[in-house]
């Protein structure tokens, strides 16, 4: 069975090609050099680009995995959550698609996308495991017993992880995306050298980073850096120490719900799954077999989407033309 995937949920453009469960493309236009500059996404520049190279991106998609529209026999599209003008933009153009070929299309969360990014690699869990989704716009834990049964253990209460790694980024003048930078810097800081909070919340599985992001712009308050942006080397150990509490949280959460599920599986992914310290910390849970997808597929992609529309499909699903994106979509 040949799907096509598309995913415009926020910034990137994507459109993938799946045998099965099997990539044969899956093509990422990355609009980063757009928003650097503000620090930011900008919504209404997101969707515009996507408008520009929606098609192109899908062309390229096809010709990598030599197949023609007609060989097509699935069109998944990503309808949310994520920012409205740019979902607009992925499923209208999917339903036009399925329209004008006669392809059965089919709606998917960009969260279940995520979840099931982990079975586009050779080594996937049995069911039931735990599943921490850590990007720039959400930071969940779920209990996935099978394909579409998920059980939302705990989110965040206010800034997702990479959240908080893009405005401590910008608190230190490193620019935008945070996360990427601010893992490099950490490799080479004192982790030591500040002592930054552990938000645990305990007796809960949610999150919430907003006070720590508020406690490293209190830091570089009292060192004197409230007007202009600290030295290479304090830049270096903010982020060693932001990165540590981060992942510190993240790993306990994991080994909690664990403990309360009575699960010994978990795969982490999102976005924020890429960074290097998150990905050794994990190896070392212990008790716990962990799962990680490969760097390409814990960031948003449309390959992740055509997979999650391949098992709904299979499950005898299918959306009509009536679908609409969904800015907030709980799984």
């Amino acid at each position: 069975m040949i799907i096509l995937g598309i995913d415009t949920s926020c910034d990137d453009t994507s459109v993938a090609i799946l045998e099965n469960r099997k990539i044969l493309s899956n093509i990422v236009s990355s609009q980063i050099k757009f928003h650097s500059k503000y620090g930011g996404i900008v919504p209404e520049i997101a969707s515009r680009k996507h408008i520009e190279w929606i098609w192109d991106v899908t062309e390229r998609a096809l010709n990598e995995a030599k197949v023609k529209l007609n060989d097509v026999d699935l069109i998944s599209v990503c309808h949310g959550p994520g920012l409205i003008g740019s979902l607009l933009v992925g499923l209208c153009f999917a339903k036009a698609l399925s329209y004008a070929s006669h392809k059965p299309l089919i709606g998917v969360n960009h969260l279940e996308g995520h979840i099931q990014a982990i079975f586009l690699e050779e080594k996937f869990p049995e069911f039931p495991f735990l599943t921490l989704i850590v990007s720039g716009g959400h930071t969940s834990l779920y209990r996935v017993d099978d394909f579409g049964k998920y059980k939302e253990l705990g989110r965040t209460r206010d800034d997702a992880a990479g959240e908080a790694y893009d405005k401590v980024a910008k608190m230190l003048g490193l620019g935008y995306p945070g996360g990427p930078v601010i893992d490099a810097l950490a490799q080479n800081g004192d982790v030591e050298k500040f002592n930054l909070p552990r938000p645990y919340l305990q007796g809960t599985l949610d999150f919430s980073f907003s006070g720590l992001k508020t406690a490293v712009k209190v830091l570089l308050r009292n060192l004197g850096y409230e007007e202009e942006f600290p030295p290479e080397e304090i830049k270096r150990d903010i982020s060693a120490a932001f990165q540590a509490s981060v992942v510190d949280v993240l790993i306990e959460k994991v080994r909690w719900a664990g403990a309360m599920e009575n699960l010994k599986r978990v795969v982490i992914t999102g976005g924020v799954a890429a960074n290097s310290e998150l990905r050794k910390r994990a190896q070392m849970i212990e008790d716990l077999e962990v799962y990680l997808p490969s760097k390409s597929l814990c960031t948003d992609n449309a390959a992740m989407i055509a997979v999650a529309g391949y098992h709904r499909f299979l499950r005898g699903e299918k959306s009509d033309l009536y679908l609409n994106a969904r800015a907030y979509l709980p799984l």
